[in-house]
């Protein structure tokens, strides 16, 4: 029975990875959940399902948090030593890598180490050191294992065929709640009006990610590496239903899609258990009813973060540690209130235009420059 540690247990990828083991408890078992802050529900996950660790990344709670909240048989930890030493344990098989955001790297970085089998939904990771991690895993023998619904998609697709027949990898979008909006409308989007998805219920981050489509251009960059397919035959549309959750295109012209629900336990249950299919608690197509999928070109002018994607995509280096940092700082002042909603690609394009652009970077670089890139997006006015 795979032995599973969640690092980014209380976010939505942790608490879906967690329904996905409640349902199938003969066939997973958790270890070890990893947690930023969220210590109440942390405690609460370690009284359902009992691992041998518990770890809050934040450091600065050591002397907050009452140990008695916790199970007597769960050790609990801090700081992000312990979240390295959690994914890298020798109890741990596979770990879901979920904590939002470049903070995710060092855990994930740890795991591919200790050669475990990845579950892989922080797409940062690779968007900020897609070559090294590949490098690593490759060196290791790790296994990664795409969770995010458009690579998960991809991912199954790619075993209907050769890797040589392959001519192209379609991303599917909803499109976000402003996929019908002008130019003029995007001017004065709302914090409100930007975290109302249609389709999926995530955190604020990754929801502002998706209104942008930033959250699309992260997951081009995050295929380039992946997958090792060159930008070029990388696409994106737009799909409203969230059905089709990707396509692989061959040689031959056919056309291969995954279809389900929107329902992360699908692709998290499929990553956790491949190849293998049991019966899970993800919802199903109900095939007695009418559906309409339909599919609509991508419009990088409407969302120029889509753009961005494709062009550090396409440079690699150092180019996607920077778009990441200043993403990630620029949804940070937009949540608070200090940047426009249309500021947010217009302020990662002009930290990734300032920055001293290196192709082959090193790990110590890409941390430094994420640094600069946060300090140069917090002062960034338009």
């Amino acid at each position: 029975m795979p032995r599973v540690a969640i690092l980014g247990a209380t976010g939505s990828i942790g608490t879906s990875s967690l329904d996905v083991i409640a349902a199938l408890p003969d066939r997973l078992t958790v270890t070890a959940l990893v947690a930023g802050r969220s210590w109440e529900s942390l405690a609460r996950q370690c009284h359902q399902f009992r691992p041998r660790v518990a770890v809050l990344s934040d450091s600065s709670l050591r002397n907050q948090v009452p140990r008695d909240a916790f199970p007597r048989e769960t050790q609990l930890e801090f700081g992000a030593e312990a979240v390295a030493r959690a994914a890298a344990a020798d109890d741990v098989d596979v770990v879901v890598s979920a904590i939002v955001g470049a903070a995710g790297l060092e855990g994930t970085w740890a795991a591919i180490e200790a050669r475990k089998k990845v579950c892989l939904a922080n797409k940062e990771t690779l968007v900020v050191a897609g070559p090294l991690v590949m490098d690593l895993a490759k060196r290791t023998g790790a296994v990664l294992v795409p969770v995010d619904s458009e690579h998960g998609a991809v991912f199954q697709a790619l075993q209907c065929g050769r890797e040589v027949d392959v001519a192209r990898l379609i991303l599917t979008a909803s499109g976000g709640p402003f996929r019908k909006s002008t130019r003029a409308q995007l001017e004065s989007v709302t914090k409100a009006q930007a975290l109302a998805h249609p389709n999926w219920k995530m955190g604020p981050k990754i929801t502002i990610d998706s209104a942008t489509m930033m959250n699309k251009a992260l997951e081009v960059i995050e295929a380039r590496w992946l997958f090792g397919m060159p930008v070029e035959k990388i696409g994106v549309v737009v799909h409203p239903q969230s059905v089709i959750h990707s396509l692989v295109e061959f040689h031959d012209g056919s056309v291969i899609a995954q279809l389900s629900p929107p329902d992360m336990r699908l692709p998290i249950q499929y990553a956790l258990l491949f190849p293998e299919r049991p019966a899970g608690p993800a919802r199903r197509m109900d095939w007695s009813l009418s559906h309409t999928l339909e599919m609509f070109p991508a419009d990088v002018e409407l969302f120029p973060a889509l753009g961005l994607g494709f062009e550090v995509a396409a440079r690699g280096g150092t180019a996607g540690a920077v778009l990441n940092a200043a993403n990630e700082v620029a949804v940070e002042r937009f949540l608070n209130d200090t940047l426009r909603f249309v500021d947010i690609p217009r302020a990662v394009a002009a930290v990734l235009s300032a920055h001293t652009f290196d192709p082959h970077p090193t790990l110590s670089d890409l941390k430094r420059l994420d640094r600069w890139a946060r300090e140069e997006t917090a002062r960034w006015n338009s």
